[in-house]
């Protein structure tokens, strides 16, 4: 592992991700639109309107919200995506990335590198699920490899027992176990709890990571 990235590498690293989301957002189809993403349950749209919810909502509201849920983060999140899809246009999902490119919104913890996995992560939840190949870029990608920290598990059900996760394009891996083989990006998305399309891991644990 190398030096920690200092702030302003993290901010332009963001800004250029959701800048290019953005774009690659606004080529989608319609029928692209409605199609399952990664994150059970949600279409394409659900997950890009959750990704700039932390921009268009206040604490205040976020708070009520999650009042209203009875205290379950998943179930605010849930509410609050399907709701704004159904209230936002296609272009205006994908407008709102690009025009708080640079908000300074950070998840509850894990601080700025945390903001960037959960534009890059979500921005995979589309591409992968519709078999789009956007590379992450490996700057961005090496920031986020770097942070994969344990104590967030529990947050996004990743289970890596026994498991070593060996990237094959990057000079990366974590864990220990049976090694598990992919791009680094397809390894990222391991680590934030996502079940992959058959084909893009190798090993002898494979089943436990890839979608039914």
């Amino acid at each position: 592992m190398g030096k920690a990235p200092d702030t302003a590498t993290i901010t332009t690293a963001i800004a250029a991700e959701r800048r290019e989301l953005a774009d690659f957002f606004e080529a989608l189809t319609p029928a692209q639109w409605d199609a399952p993403s990664l994150c059970a349950g949600w279409r394409v749209r659900e997950v890009v309107a959750h990704m700039s919810m932390g921009f268009r909502h206040r604490t205040g509201q976020v708070l009520l919200e999650l009042v209203k849920a009875r205290g379950s983060l998943h179930r605010m999140t849930d509410r609050l995506a399907r709701r704004d899809a159904a209230a936002h246009s296609d272009a205006a999902l994908a407008a709102f990335l690009r025009t708080h490119a640079h908000h300074p919104w950070k998840p509850p913890v894990g601080g700025l590198a945390a903001a960037l996995g959960h534009d890059v992560v979500h921005g995979l939840d589309v591409t992968v699920a519709l078999g789009l190949d956007r590379e992450v870029p490996e700057d961005r990608l090496r920031i986020l490899l770097d942070a994969v920290d344990p104590r967030a598990f529990q947050v996004f059900g990743t289970d890596l027992t026994g498991v070593r996760l060996c990237a094959d394009d990057v000079d990366w891996s974590f864990g220990s176990g049976a090694p598990l083989y992919g791009r680094g990006q397809d390894l990222l998305l391991v680590a934030y709890g996502r079940s992959l399309p058959a084909g893009r891991l190798r090993g002898d644990e494979v089943h436990r990571f890839v979608t039914a």
